[in-house]
């Protein structure tokens, strides 16, 4: 069964959009990454004789933790002597390739909870005993900031679970949130590249932030941080959440802009000395298997941005304002074709529905495609799970409009109360794929028939 069961398109759509998570698969990006000839390691133009070290371990956190971890014990084997990985998932049959030697705990995504602090103080406790001449093989993706946290001291986990939710809630953009993050956590903003030194390090990153920054990418752990107290403050002020925060954050930050605490380690320290950032998928890699395989199946895509980003309901607008261009003018693109859209939106929390910020895409969009004929908007969170849903994103067409009136379900409702789920699922418009073990933002795909 494909993802649209109910629409003609079925087979065309659930290939493109499967060849976008193809082309993301960790255990393959990792694979494609490392090379190896007998000792020799060869990592993103760089090369380590495996001889020079006397322990590898291997450390990771985020949703692609477990696959990304297969992908090195293949090119390594036993070289590795142990490790500690942090999953969102504990998956029997993805995690079986993992030898007893590397503990495999559970972290809470999107907002930090018990499993994540406690793994995160077992994983610190792991890295303290990382020795000079050993070399540590550090997995990163998609959701690492919320799996792995370790707060400051005088921070509890509680006020880290308020100021996460906090950032959720305002519409605060992963940039935003993570450069608050990287202030508040000691293993975020090259904290973890202070632990592990000075030690070798190999991170091998998974993008899931707009343009793929490594300093973002669950808040840069092994890269120097180029954001200061005063760009936490300013975020605080944008958004008006001073209030709001935990009394033992903001005055950490107070204490920052005033030099009473040390910021992020910043270009030239010794800790980023022996470290090596490589960057293995992202979100543009994906959009362009996409795209290839739409022509493939017949219908010219074109990939308009990686950059996509905005409140959600607003920017299912945008993308429907094309629809209505192409089907009138034939412009920018004649029909039949398909827009690609790669990025991340937000949603700013006003409703108590559910839903999440690609289902919230399409809701917003719902109007403005009425009555349009052959057009169809889909979107995608790469990692299966869009937001606190089961949902990997939802569809729609020009009859959705109609559909739901006629079922009694009204869009405006919908998105005053942030609840594209129940919208969708009335109308059997969800888009279902599970948990993918990858996460690269977001996809959006404007089709026009």
């Amino acid at each position: 069964m494909g993802l649209l069961p109910s629409h003609p398109q079925d087979a065309l759509v659930t290939q493109v959009l499967s060849a976008a998570l193809a082309s993301v698969e960790p255990h393959k990006a990792v694979v494609s990454t490392l090379r190896r000839v007998e000792n020799i390691l060869q990592v993103g133009g760089m090369t380590h004789d495996l001889a020079d070290y006397d322990n590898i371990h291997l450390i990771g956190f985020g949703k692609a933790v477990i696959a990304m971890a297969a992908g090195v014990l293949e090119v390594l084997g036993g070289e590795v002597n142990g490790g500690f990985l942090i999953a969102k998932h504990l998956d029997e049959d993805a995690g079986s390739s993992i030898p007893d030697s590397i503990t495999v705990s559970r972290g809470n995504h999107p907002v930090p909870g018990e499993d994540t602090f406690r793994s995160s103080q077992a994983l610190v406790a792991y890295c303290e005993q990382v020795q000079r001449d050993d070399l540590v093989i550090v997995l990163i993706s998609g959701g690492g900031s919320a799996l792995c946290s370790t707060p400051n001291e005088g921070i509890t986990a509680a006020d880290m679970q308020a100021l996460t939710s906090a950032l959720l809630a305002c519409g605060a953009e992963i940039q935003e949130m993570n450069t608050i993050r990287k202030h508040v956590d000691r293993i975020k903003g090259g904290g973890l590249a202070q632990l592990l030194a000075p030690a070798t390090v190999i991170t091998l990153i998974l993008s899931d932030v707009i343009g793929s920054p490594l300093n973002v990418i669950a808040s840069g752990p092994t890269v120097l941080d180029q954001t200061s107290f005063t760009d936490v403050a300013g975020i605080f002020d944008q958004y008006q959440i001073w209030e709001t925060i935990p009394q033992s954050i903001s005055s950490l930050v107070i204490d920052g802009l005033q030099g009473l605490v040390t910021d992020t380690p910043k270009e030239g320290a010794d800790c980023f000395m022996r470290v090596q950032n490589v960057l293995i998928a992202d979100n543009a890699m994906a959009c362009r298997a996409a795209q290839a395989a739409c022509q493939a199946g017949g219908v010219i895509a074109h990939l308009m941005t990686t950059y996509l980003h905005g409140e959600a309901r607003e920017v299912g607008k945008v993308l429907a304002s094309f629809a209505h261009q192409i089907r009138h003018s034939g412009e920018p693109f004649p029909p039949p074709c398909c827009l690609i859209f790669g990025g991340e939106t937000t949603v700013t929390l006003k409703g108590t529905g559910k839903g999440g910020r690609n289902q919230e895409v399409v809701l917003g969009a719902v109007r403005s495609l009425a009555g349009l004929p052959d057009v169809l908007l889909i979107t995608l969170a790469t990692d299966g799970e869009d937001g606190p849903t089961d949902a990997a994103g939802a569809w729609a067409t020009g009859e959705t409009f109609a559909e739901a009136r006629v079922m009694g379900f009204s869009v405006d409702q919908a998105l005053t109360d942030n609840d594209a789920y129940h919208f969708f699922e009335a109308l059997n418009q969800i888009v279902h794929t599970g948990p993918s073990g990858t996460n690269v933002n977001d996809i959006s795909f404007l089709f026009v028939f």
